[in-house]
């Protein structure tokens, strides 16, 4: 099994998870996060008055998933999660060694 972590724009979030439930994988864990890439923020205007945000609000998206299944599930978050725009986001994946379901004891990929 591998988990698939996103972070991602707040409003590619509804793209994104349509996407993976026609990919069979409705359930996923959401974090509202905040963070910054390259661009280190952005610069707003307002009042005439220009100030800075350092740390942009993004989405956690985080998915266990089979190991066949990686490839299309990657691509399909970054095909729901791309405007083209700095910012849009990025994909790590990491192995997953088991699951435990608590509430029946079921491990593995029984278990999500």
């Amino acid at each position: 099994m591998k988990k698939v972590e996103a972070v991602i724009r707040p409003e590619r979030l509804d793209t994104v998870m349509e996407e993976l439930g026609k990919l069979g994988y409705p359930g996923a864990t959401i974090s509202e996060v905040r963070g910054h890439g390259k661009q280190k923020g952005v610069t707003h205007m307002w009042r005439g008055a220009e100030y800075r945000v350092e740390f942009l609000p993004k989405i956690k998206l985080e998915v266990v998933v089979l190991e066949e299944d990686v490839g299309r599930v990657t691509a399909s978050i970054v095909r729901a999660a791309r405007t083209g725009s700095i910012g849009d986001g990025k994909v790590f994946i990491y192995d997953v060694e088991n699951a435990v379901r608590v509430r029946t004891g079921e491990s593995g990929f029984n278990a999500i």
